[in-house]
């Protein structure tokens, strides 16, 4: 039988080191599916996030690929997507966004909206991504609230409207007002916020003398937010005007539990999605699904591959014939897994928000759509315009085998965009990124993922343009140009800086050299 519990799918997303994995894992904590919550920074015998498990991540405490973790909560089958906040891997953070139904926008009390935060919030509001806002970190000093709602109204032109407010300043966490109910919602902290923090609700009469005074300031405030017409509305809040706030201590499982509740009780249910000839798929239609993500290398005992696909409509049940809609073949669903970090297991039937693996599917890569029934093609996920260009060769020639396996599944899985040309041939391609940070995923993957050393030789060009055939044969033999092939067919013309893109396009007015998206990084 279907499953007919409700979802809810949902991103983890902000500027880098403001507490992403670790409310990742807290949320994991409070829907009681983990035991102990890891540190990002863990040492000795202390555990790492489940969502940061590749080896890079647990040595630099960063996370640098997106992970999903699927839990039920309150009866509802949550999806959630922590995704790196380093703007490196911003193509990674945007597939994610293409694949969930609203996010979770962190902004760390301390530092305030930073440029990264920006960024991802004006994404969301090209995606019609509704945001829940938290922030984070209000055990450590900080801003003050009515600032940081201040900025959210000015830079960001979203209405904040707070569900909870904070009792007592930044560094001195109390506990929150919860706006709905009124009620003091007290906290209290446990040995390195390994484990749920004790939570009590409390009448305004029943709030102790040593709280009083700070009560009495968050009641002040509270009740100004209400004249200033700060409340939540819901369709507001679905139509991308404003953003609900939720103050909140990540490391230390405060505000987490009622972080889940509202996104239960706000956050939108998956609905109707538009294909890229404009006709329209309702979650009761037939099946159909998102690829926003390939993985390798989860499973070091053997050669693992992981498309991770986003049920859009329909059930899936295991073993079903779809259709793949790049090719038109048939594509036979044999093993399908429920993940959970690194961690997966075999998946029977999933229904629309939910996020299920491919094992194995060598067909199928980032932006594909597969289906039953009648055809239907989601629009492709974009891939930003590279900044930073390297030659790649085997470090080990008598590993080249390893070599050129390893490059391709790296392309394969988007961690750098492989170009190629007739007159550098197959041994020596060109990769090319947003940040130089993916260089080092492509180094220490290669290394240790494939057993095959790779040499990066730096290049010169900054900025890359798409051009087609004649472009390519009109651009041949140029100072300062190159034209390689991506592995999707798109031709991308290299250049050694924006002068000399913008003098080419002046000069050769017949060429085509369009611009690609730029990132949000």
């Amino acid at each position: 039988m279907p499953d007919t519990r409700p979802r809810r799918t949902f991103a983890v997303i902000s500027h880098p080191d403001a507490g992403k994995s670790t409310l990742t894992e807290a949320l994991a904590l409070h829907a009681r599916v983990i035991t102990e919550a890891g540190a990002v920074h863990g040492k000795g015998d202390r555990r790492a996030t489940v969502s940061d498990w590749m080896a890079m991540e647990k040595a630099r405490g960063i996370s640098i690929t997106s992970a999903a973790l699927q839990f039920v909560y309150r009866d509802h089958v949550v999806n959630l997507v922590d995704t790196p906040g380093h703007s490196d891997f911003s193509e990674d953070t945007y597939r994610v966004l293409s694949a969930v139904d609203s996010a979770v926008m962190l902004v760390d009390a301390g530092k305030g909206l930073e440029p990264q935060t920006l960024k991802l919030f004006k994404v969301c509001a090209l995606r019609g991504i509704p945001v829940i806002t938290v922030i984070n970190k209000w055990d450590r000093p900080g801003l003050s609230a009515l600032e940081l709602m201040d900025m959210i109204q000015q830079q960001i032109n979203l209405r904040p409207t707070p569900l909870t407010w904070p009792v007592g300043e930044a560094g001195d966490f109390r506990g929150v007002l919860d706006r709905r109910t009124g009620e003091f919602v007290k906290y209290t902290r446990t040995a390195g916020g390994a484990t749920r923090a004790p939570e009590q609700r409390l009448g305004p009469h029943e709030v102790g003398e040593q709280d009083a005074s700070v009560w009495e300031d968050a009641v002040e405030e509270h009740e100004l937010l209400t004249l200033d017409d700060a409340d939540h509305d819901q369709q507001r809040f679905l139509a991308g005007e404003t953003t609900p706030v939720m103050f909140a201590s990540a490391i230390q499982n405060f505000g987490v539990a009622q972080l889940l509740d509202l996104l239960l009780d706000l956050a939108p249910a998956p609905g109707t999605a538009a294909g890229v000839d404009g006709s329209l798929r309702g979650v009761d239609d037939d099946f159909s699904a998102f690829v926003f993500k390939v993985q390798s290398g989860m499973n070091t005992a053997h050669r693992d591959r992981l498309a991770y696909a986003r049920v859009v409509s329909g059930t899936f049940e295991r073993g079903m014939v779809v259709t793949h809609a790049a090719t038109g073949r048939p594509f036979a669903t044999k093993f399908a897994q429920a993940v959970f970090g690194r961690e997966t297991t075999s998946v029977e039937s999933a229904e629309p928000g939910d996020i299920i693996g491919f094992v194995n599917a060598q067909a199928l890569r980032v932006g594909d759509t597969v289906y039953q029934g009648d055809a239907i093609e989601y629009p492709p996920v974009p891939s930003f315009a590279p900044e930073h260009f390297v030659t790649a060769s085997a470090g080990d020639i008598g590993r080249y085998k390893q070599f050129r396996r390893g490059i391709e599944q790296l392309d394969q899985e988007g961690v750098v965009q492989v170009l190629r040309s007739d007159l550098r041939g197959d041994q020596n391609p060109v990769l090319a990124a947003v940040g130089p940070m993916q260089f080092e995923v492509v180094e220490d993957r290669m290394t240790h993922e494939f057993n095959a050393p790779i040499r990066f030789s730096r290049l010169d060009y900054q900025v890359a343009r798409v051009t087609d055939a004649a472009g390519a044969e009109a651009l041949a033999g140029k100072r300062g140009v190159e034209v390689l092939q991506r592995s999707d067919g798109t031709r991308l013309a290299l250049f050694v800086d924006q002068w000399r893109a913008m003098a080419t396009a002046r000069d050769n007015p017949d060429v085509m050299l369009e611009a690609l998206p730029a990132s949000a990084g």
